[in-house]
């Protein structure tokens, strides 16, 4: 199986300022066509920095994919220190040139001297043409070994990989590998207990497979994956594995797609042409930001309340007083009113109504920080449950924001 690398250059990324979007999506890009991603590398723009983390990438994986530290700033150091690791020297190339020049054109603006300077190339290797940006993508070929330097900016280097990366790994390396995922997300299980319930399946796993835990706020994920390079073969022991797990997990299991959990709910609503509505208290509109940030989601969504105070719940959703007084705001009742109020405003065919105390104060004895009320209605069914989460805010809104799609999903799954 070929083996890969990827370094990200930045001193961005080493303190926080800009987070690496790049790698996750080169490894999953590079798991479908059979490359195992084994290592991840971030370094700063210093010249001794990248030297060493090519010389090591080199010694320990097959292909070294790089990105970032390329453009026409001076902390751009990348281009000048893999001259000097393949010790080759720039050569200014007429046909960057005018790749540059037509980038440049079509957004409108003139070349200047730095942007000139990018058609500046080491002169042992392969140059290819960067058509989403102004940075040429160097390949270096060493002792049947691949180093590829590409762009930091991630539409240029998706671009650049789609198009012309990864189809010509596949060609170099002539590889029949195959590695397949298999996803599960899971409920009603903490990470060690479901560990100490699947011990058993997971020492029975063939020798090709592995099994992964994958927690998230509220739920995990878990993963089976498997590396060969015959591929009715390990389809075949994916699927058996699978069956095995879902006998062991039954009920448990809330979906097998391998995708966060509202763009599953998204692809359901959008698939049904059903509609959606929120009510939401503790979680602030943390949940309708979630939908909010898919593309098309207007197809469906209709809207969302933050009632965070009991006056809003009374005055926009109509909940009653007398419900606030007897039951207090982080109840069945009031959450199941509130599902009333969203539908009675939005008359949507989902409804999701979450309050809840989020903390870290404002708890009670008989109601505890963490403490999470969900209702969620299908045309016109309705659920509702209690939960206690945790003493951290941040985790118990995201907990909130997983278990009302998730109860909303097994909701619509039933019928």
């Amino acid at each position: 199986m070929v083996t890969v690398e990827i370094i990200t250059i930045g001193d961005e990324l080493l303190i926080g300022q800009v987070i690496d979007t790049n790698s996750p999506w080169m490894a999953h890009e590079l798991n479908l066509i059979g490359f195992d991603v084994r290592y991840k590398t971030t370094i700063g723009d210093d010249e001794s920095d990248i030297l060493e983390a090519c010389k090591k990438a080199l010694k320990r994986s097959q292909v070294v994919l790089i990105t970032g530290g390329i453009g026409p700033t001076k902390d751009d150091i990348t281009k000048k220190s893999l001259c000097k690791f393949f010790n080759t020297s720039l050569v200014f190339d007429e046909k960057t040139l005018e790749t540059i020049q037509t980038v440049i054109s079509g957004l409108g603006r003139n070349l200047n001297e730095l942007t000139r300077n990018q058609a500046y190339i080491p002169q042992d290797c392969t140059v290819i043409q960067n058509r989403w940006g102004t940075a040429p993508i160097t390949w270096f070929e060493a002792e049947g070994k691949i180093l590829v330097s590409m762009p930091g900016v991630p539409y240029e280097m998706k671009g650049v990989m789609r198009e012309e990366i990864l189809p010509r790994l596949q060609v170099f390396f002539h590889s029949d590998d195959l590695i397949l995922h298999r996803t599960f997300w899971v409920k009603n299980y903490g990470e060690s207990s479901l560990a100490i319930y699947l011990e058993a399946f997971e020492n029975e796993l063939p020798p090709a497979i592995k099994l992964a835990y994958l927690p998230t706020s509220g739920l995990i994920r878990l993963r089976l994956t498997g590396k060969g390079s015959n591929s009715e073969e390990l389809s075949l022991q994916m699927e058996e594995q699978r069956e095995k797990l879902l006998a062991c997990l039954r009920n448990d299991i809330v979906s097998e797609i391998d995708d966060d959990l509202e763009n599953i709910l998204d692809k359901q609503l959008k698939g049904k042409h059903w509609t959606l509505a929120l009510a939401e208290s503790c979680t602030g509109g943390k949940l309708a930001s979630l939908f909010t940030a898919i593309p098309g989601c207007s197809s469906y969504f209709k809207g969302g309340i933050v009632c965070y105070s009991n006056e809003i719940k009374q005055r926009v959703l109509g909940v009653d007083s007398a419900l606030l007084t007897d039951f207090g705001a982080v109840s069945r009742q009031v959450v199941e009113a509130m599902v009333a109020g969203a539908f009675h405003v939005f008359d949507a065919d989902c409804i999701i109504a979450i309050s809840g105390i989020a903390g870290p104060d404002g708890g009670t004895p008989e109601k505890p920080v963490g403490t999470v009320w969900i209702a969620v209605s299908f045309k016109g069914k309705m659920l509702s449950q209690e939960y206690l989460f945790s003493q951290n805010r941040e985790s118990n809104i995201l907990r909130a924001c997983n278990n009302g799609i998730r109860m909303l999903l097994e909701m619509i799954n039933d019928e």
